[in-house]
This record gives C-alpha cells, structure tokens and sequence, in this order.
C-alpha cells in the first residue's frame, strides 16, 4: 500500500463523501428527529497502553474501530470491544470507514501522532492526541492551524489540565496571594525507562504480530528490537522525546496555565552524557519568558521556568515543615513570589501555601474558571455532541496544548545542542534559534556502535532546524 499522506487523496475521499453525507446520530437529534443513538463513533489509533485507558474512559459511547501495528499488544483492547472492527493501517481505517467515525483518539509513539492526525482533521473528524501533542515543535505548529482550518473538536491527553487543583493554583497566584513571580521550579522522577542508550547492534527478527514498517512511520527505517517496542521507545530520540516530553505536559502545565505563559525567548540546559541517539538519563533545563499581560491583581513581570529530570531536585523551599515531601515527591512544582511560595504536585495536587503561619487562615479565592465536573476523556466527547454554534471547547484543545507542547518540546532542542556553551535565543512565532552562526558546530557522541567517528561533529544551525521540523522518511508527508 502506498504510504504517502497525501492532500489529493484525502481531499478527493471528502468530496466523495459530500455526495453521501451520513449526519452523525447527535446532529440528527438536534433538528428534533429521534436519533436510535446519541452516541459518537469512536476510533481508536494505538490502544496497547494509554489509547486503551483512553477508550474505556470513554465506553459509554461506541467504539467501533481499533487500530494498533502489534496485534498482541493490542489484544487486551480487542478484547474490551470486540464488536469493534480491528485494522492495522490507520490509513486503511480512513478509508473504510472514514464516513462512519466521529471522533479519534490517538496514543501512537510520539513520532507518530501528527501524521495520524492530520489526515483524521482533514476527514472533519474530532481528535484526541495523548500527549505530548506531538514530537517536533513545527509538527505542533500544523496541528493548530488545521484544527482551525477543519474546525474540529481538539484535546490533547494531559488528563490533570481538567481537574480543580489546576484552576485553583490559578485563581490563588492571580488572587495576588503570593506576590509577583519571577522563579518557578519544576520536577518529575522520570525516565522511569532505559535512556542514556547507543544503538542495539544487532537487529532481531520481526515478531508476526508486529508490522514494524508502521511502526517506523515517518522515522529513518532501523531494524527491529525489542528495545525499541513496545514501551521503550520513549527515550530514543527517533521516536520519543525523553523525560522532558513525556512528563513536561502534565507537570508544567499548571505553570504554563498560571503564569500565562507563551513562547519563551531563550533556553540552555545541562545533562548527563547524551549521543546521537538517545536522550540522557538526567537534565536540567532554564526556560526564560519576558513579561506577560496583567493576571487578575497581579503583574506578570519575566519569569525563568527551571526543570529538573531523572532524579535532580530543586533547593527544599524555606518554611516547608521537616517530614513534608514536596509536591507529590515524583513530580511537582514550587512557585516562588514576592509574598509567599506555592508547592504542589503534579497538577496542582495537594498545593500548599508557605508560610504555613501567614496563609492558614487565608480565604480561598473567588471561583473564576470553568470547572469541567467529569473526565479528561469526557469533556471532549461532550464538546463533540455540542452543535458548532453553541460549543464550548474542552480545556485543553490545541489553541492551548498546542503552544504548551512547543514550549516543551523545544526544551529538548537546548539539551541536544548543549555542546555550545550557550543560552539559545528563541523565536517562537517562527520556531527559530537566533544566536546560531553558519560555521557553529555541535560535537555528540555518535549513538550507532561500530560506527566512526565516534564523536561527531554537525552544523548547529542545520542540525536545530532538523530537531525543530523533521525531514520525514519517503512516502510520508504533513501536507494539508
């Protein structure tokens, strides 16, 4: 089967459907006939582990299409729906029942997600993207502006962004509480996987239940290994984005929602040993952001963001009581103000005021976000159903998760140019480092054994923009 993602083909399947429109159960309700389902139809793309929590939080509805490259992965998934019908090719999928599917959920590797995406946008059909949104900044660029273009429901998968802690950090840091901002801190005990790694030497054979092709995507095709699938893909680079990516949208993404944060305009990191191949085991990263907009009765003067990875703590802030751990101890976040210090978990779980003695008795800011009083999964089946005119979008739709992922993923460029000595000057708006010269030159390990030099040398300026939008494997486009 032809792997190319193609514009023509997509566009010429819609105009196909035009001819047979099918109106979903829900839209036919709406025009006051009676529906026989007010349910959506439900694919699923990749649901061996997180796709599979995704899907059943979202059983009510019907799940009719499941889709995995490994068949035994996936076995427990066919199992929960069996009357669903089961593909291995996405593509295919689209093709079969294109006209029959609501909305999408996709749980891929991350190097994957945008080119099932897209393709599900253009065919006008909802999609929820488990984070992160995606595996380069440009990839998160294009799924903003075709979830505008298509006009489709968007969530991405941090599921926490729909609890009340997350509101409720915010309504307390805009409330003034503690001050003016200008440090956050910022941690997760991930990788809980191998990273650090050089490439496997010796391929093995394909298991029959894999199609490995599929799997590589749009990546450079290597052989199959079991270190690669079907969970340890998350710290090669081809295919994951280490800690950062994996963990950064859920534990900063309280940050990104309370201080307001958009592109930052510079970044630097230090790790552990890293190679061509594999992100390292432990990193810090600086993010530094200008000053933003007035929140609530506080200003937003410039604020660096701090993450810390792989076991690496920030400084225990002053007047958290002995015997208390920080934030949830894997994962959490310390806000540093003028007045005070918020600590919290991931999310903004179990939040804490500091000084105790000051905020004991303090009252609880007024209630001024939208509180989504059901499931991450949920939210956006319900913005689904709700007709156009009168929709209110789930709270992580890609007008924010978008930006969010960009600023994560991005982190990983400054880690991977690290050899430069330097703090790196960002361009958001056109997802570029301003400080490279033509003749800057990054020096890695080389990650692939046997393979000479063993410490290579790449031009900075084209190995960021490679890092930054990935020249995909032949066949495979982002297109639309």
């Amino acid at each position: 089967m032809n792997e190319q993602i193609s514009r023509r083909r997509f566009i010429g399947m819609t105009a196909a459907a035009g001819l047979f429109t099918i109106v979903p159960s829900h839209a036919i309700s709406r025009l006051g006939h009676i529906a026989p389902s007010d349910k959506l139809n439900i694919a699923g793309i990749g649901i061996g582990g997180k796709g599979r929590v995704n899907l059943n939080n979202m059983k009510s509805e019907n799940i009719v299409a499941l889709c995995d490259i490994d068949s035994e992965y996936a076995k427990g998934c066919f199992g929960d729906f069996p009357n669903a019908k089961r593909f291995v090719d996405f593509r295919k999928m689209f093709d079969e029942m294109g006209k029959s599917i609501d909305a999408v959920v996709i749980a891929t590797p991350d190097h994957t997600h945008a080119v099932c995406a897209i393709p599900a946008m253009q065919l006008g059909k909802h999609v929820y993207v488990q984070k992160p949104l995606t595996h380069s900044v440009y990839e998160s660029r294009v799924l903003l502006e075709a979830s505008r273009r298509y006009k489709v429901v968007t969530q991405m998968g941090n599921e926490g962004h729909s609890s009340d802690s997350v509101s409720e950090v915010c309504e307390w840091i805009w409330s003034g509480a503690i001050g003016e901002v200008t440090r956050v801190d910022a941690w997760t005990d991930r990788p809980i996987w191998p990273q650090g790694l050089t490439r496997p030497e010796q391929g093995m054979w394909v298991p029959q239940h894999i199609d490995w092709d599929l799997f590589i995507g749009p990546a450079a095709m290597r052989p199959y290994h079991r270190a690669y699938h079907p969970w340890d893909w998350r710290g090669w680079w081809d295919f994951g984005t280490g800690a950062l990516g994996d963990m950064a949208c859920h534990v900063l993404d309280v940050v990104f929602s309370a201080m307001k944060l958009g592109h930052p305009v510079a970044v630097e990191a230090s790790s552990t040993a890293i190679n061509t191949e594999s992100a390292p085991v432990a990193s810090t990263i600086q993010y530094d952001f200008p000053a933003r907009p007035k929140a609530g009765k506080i200003n937003m003067p410039p604020v660096s963001v701090f993450w810390y990875d792989g076991g690496l703590l920030p400084r225990r802030p002053e007047g958290l009581p002995d015997g208390v751990e920080m934030g949830t101890g894997r994962n959490g976040v310390i806000f540093h103000g003028t007045k005070g210090t918020l600590v919290c978990g991931n999310y903004g779980e179990n939040y804490m005021l500091l000084p105790e003695s000051k905020f004991k008795n303090a009252p609880k800011p007024a209630a001024t976000l939208r509180r989504v009083g059901m499931s991450h999964e949920m939210d956006f089946v319900r913005a689904c159903k709700d007709s156009p005119e009168n929709r209110v979008l789930p709270l992580s739709n890609f007008e924010y998760s978008g930006p969010l992922n960009e600023m994560v993923v991005m982190g990983n460029l400054a880690v991977r140019l690290q050899s430069l000595n330097r703090k790196l000057q960002w361009d958001g708006e056109n997802m570029q480092i301003t400080n490279l010269s033509d003749n800057d030159e990054i020096r890695i390990t080389n990650g692939i054994p046997r393979q000479e030099p063993r410490q290579v040398t790449l031009n900075a300026k084209q190995a960021a923009a490679e890092f930054v939008r990935h020249n995909y494997r032949e066949g495979w486009s982002l297109s639309f």
